[in-house]
């Protein structure tokens, strides 16, 4: 499989899709071309998915020495929770497929398996498009996955963020005006339009409704035309007609040429109609595979005919939630389905898998869309086709404009977090000029100019731990639209450096311009040049170690912001504790001096020291007869700062910065996967 056609096939359709398709186009005659469909159908089957936990069993060991007790070894078992089991089927482009089942029963599991992720060493069977087995990096492009919960920036409207997320999703070629078309073809074909310019909102600002919430988080993930579209439970928490809605929606886009997979908690008679093919799960196996007209037959066939007046749906699903307690209740309507489904006539499961599009590959269906979509656009060059070598729709740089302009138009609406950092330094920097005010050269008054050093490396060190919240409520939108290649990690990580870097600047020239004259530090304009940039430095360094720990910390089911302070407080405590200030290099014990060079306090508390008593011609200690007792070096003797110079701990400190943002990055790449083991 080719990966630039695919990526060119689901960009340009995309944009072709929703310019003809919508409602709207459909009511008023275009001189555009349309597309009509289903022209080439693609057919989305899987087959056997088989997946369980594994569990680990205690194996145990006898005791060697003095008859103790056994040693209990954990060693992985073959038994385990089988959560799918030998599920098989079919979604067909035009089609909406819809799994139910009760809580447990195994439907988002499935609709992960489907989605590509769980991992390939763990699910068994075969997932095909149009005959051909599609490997994860293929189903990415192809495909879109949205999740329950409502991941939105709450201060762009609903327009910016269907504008920003076609700026990610399709390619940089695309000129403005078509991106812009697509936007608003989006926004008429989901019924947005009169929300187009309301903000999204969230619990402290009012913004759009619930269900134009969740239709806005389908806009985001359909905006580059993807062939497939998973949901994970798309009506959960909205009431009856915002859910009709929602499905109704569902049912248009699924119309307009591609396929509809969903999951479905409990849904009403109304949006139990307009799904074309229904999966009941229970404990991981299918009870019924088919359309929902024929769900009477079945149970009628099964012995449990459903009562006058009666909802189909909820009578099956109170069924076999019945048979559910009984011993060998769900294995018997299961081998029943499998009886059933043999003995219908005219079954198309079997011949659409293996026959898959009609004779048509899946790469001969992807060229002949492609060759559509040239010639509706006149490309005679072919430049759909050949335009798009990377599974992302642009260049990082462009990945890193996008993401900035983001920040910027969201954080402008919301600037109160950025005053109150302003408002925090200044009114902290007030209080520690206040108490250190013009410190004198007496020995009381060196003891005190360390202290001031030691205390605001450690404040500003601390106070950088805000970037935990920051980044852990906008985790679960990175790992949205990283997981099908909106943008980048690395694009990520160098725009939250960027952005973080002019806010740095203003907090540090400010901590910097208010303790400075105020304490009373020697060495004039440039010795409060390096000071400034000392603490730049430390300011750097602080938040890329928090934005470090804030990587392990955001993986899924570990996402607090306690969690990251319980984890990144004691780190810095243990840096400051062998920086150099509570115990001198030459006192720490051989076995912790490791610890002494590893500690990112040590560098920038020993700048600004060297930055001060770093000078032979100081003089703090004048004898009765006008002779210097103590200078500037004898101190730097005395601390025992001798090992490196005040620049080699400037650029030291700028380098671990560099390299906790390094760590930050690989821990985003290999940990948040957001794939099941």
């Amino acid at each position: 499989m080719v990966g630039g056609e695919i990526t060119a096939l689901h960009v340009h359709l995309g944009i072709e899709l929703g310019e003809t398709l919508t409602p709207h186009n459909r009511e008023e005659p275009s001189s555009k071309m349309t597309i009509k469909t289903p022209v080439i159908p693609f057919i989305f089957a899987f087959h056997n998915l088989t997946y369980s936990l594994k569990s680990r069993r205690k194996i145990k060991l006898p005791g060697i020495v003095c008859q103790k007790a056994a040693k209990v070894v954990h060693t992985p078992s073959s038994d385990g929770k089988m959560l799918l089991n030998d599920i098989s089927g079919v979604a067909r482009e035009g089609e909406i497929l819809g799994i139910l089942g009760p809580s447990g029963s195994g439907k988002s599991t499935m609709l992960d398996a489907l989605a590509s992720r769980i991992s390939t060493e763990s699910l068994k069977g075969s997932v095909t498009m149009n005959g051909e087995i599609l490997e994860a990096g293929t189903l990415k492009m192809i495909s879109a996955y949205v999740m329950q919960d409502d991941l939105l920036f709450p201060m762009l409207t609903v327009e910016e963020t269907l504008m920003f997320s076609a700026e990610f999703r399709l390619p940089r070629s695309t000129s403005k005006s078509k991106k812009m078309e697509r936007v608003q073809a989006v926004i008429d074909e989901l019924g947005l339009r009169n929300a187009a310019n309301t903000l999204i909102g969230d619990e402290g600002h009012r913004g759009i409704s619930g269900g134009e919430r969740r239709r806005v988080s389908i806009g985001v993930d359909i905006i580059h035309g993807p062939i497939l579209l998973f949901l994970d439970e798309p009506t959960s928490g909205l009431d009856s007609s915002c859910a009709f809605m929602v499905v109704k929606v569902l049912q248009r886009i699924a119309r307009s040429g591609r396929i509809v997979i969903l999951s479905v908690h409990q849904p009403s008679s109304r949006v139990v109609g307009l799904l074309d093919h229904l999966m009941f799960l229970s404990q991981g196996q299918t009870v019924y595979y088919g359309s929902p007209t024929n769900i009477s037959i079945f149970l009628s066939d099964f012995g449990h005919p459903i009562p006058e007046n009666e909802d189909k749906t909820e009578f099956m699903l109170d069924l076999y939630r019945e048979l559910e307690g009984v011993p060998g209740g769900t294995q018997s309507i299961v081998e029943f389905n499998k009886s059933w489904q043999k003995s219908q006539k005219g079954s198309t499961f079997d011949s659409d898998y293996s026959k898959g599009l009609g004779g048509l590959s899946l790469r001969e269906a992807l060229r002949a869309c492609i060759s559509r979509v040239n010639h509706i656009y006149g490309d005679v060059n072919g430049t759909a086709e050949t335009s798009a070598n990377s599974e992302f729709a642009n260049p990082f740089w462009v990945e890193i404009i996008v993401l900035a302009k983001r920040w910027l138009t969201n954080s402008k609406r919301m600037p109160k977090w950025f005053i109150l950092q302003i408002g925090g330094v200044v009114f902290v920097g007030s209080i520690i000029a206040s108490l250190f005010w013009q410190l004198d050269k007496t020995e009381g008054g060196i003891q005190e100019r360390i202290g001031f050093f030691a205390f605001i490396i450690r404040t500003i060190f601390f106070g950088c731990t805000d970037v935990l919240e920051v980044f852990l409520q906008d985790r679960y939108i990175f790992m949205r639209e990283t997981a099908y290649n909106a943008y980048r990690r690395s694009s990520y990580v160098l725009y939250h450096s960027i952005i973080a870097i002019p806010q740095l600047f203003i907090l540090s020239i400010l901590l910097a311009s208010i303790t400075f004259p105020f304490v009373g530090l020697d060495g004039g304009y440039s010795s409060f040049l390096f000071y400034f940039f000392a603490i730049f430095a430390s300011f750097w360094a602080g938040n890329s170690l928090v934005s470090l720990v804030s990587g392990p910390v955001s993986q899924p089911h570990t996402p607090t912001v306690m969690l990251g302070y319980i984890v990144v407080m004691p780190w810095i405590g243990a840096f400051l504790l062998f920086s150099g200030f509570f115990i001198q290099r030459n006192r720490i014990p051989s076995y912790w001096i490791w610890f002494h060079y590893i500690s990112v306090v040590k560098y920038p508390f020993q700048a600004v020291f060297l930055n001060e008593f770093d000078n032979p011609n100081l003089c703090l200690v004048e004898g009765v007869d006008k002779s210097c007792l103590v200078t500037g070096s004898d101190i730097v003797t005395k601390l025992d700062a001798t090992d490196l110079g005040k620049w080699s701990c400037l650029w030291i400190t700028v380098a671990l910065g560099v390299f906790f943002r390094i760590l930050f990055y690989l821990f985003l790449l290999f940990g948040s996967k957001n794939k099941r083991k």
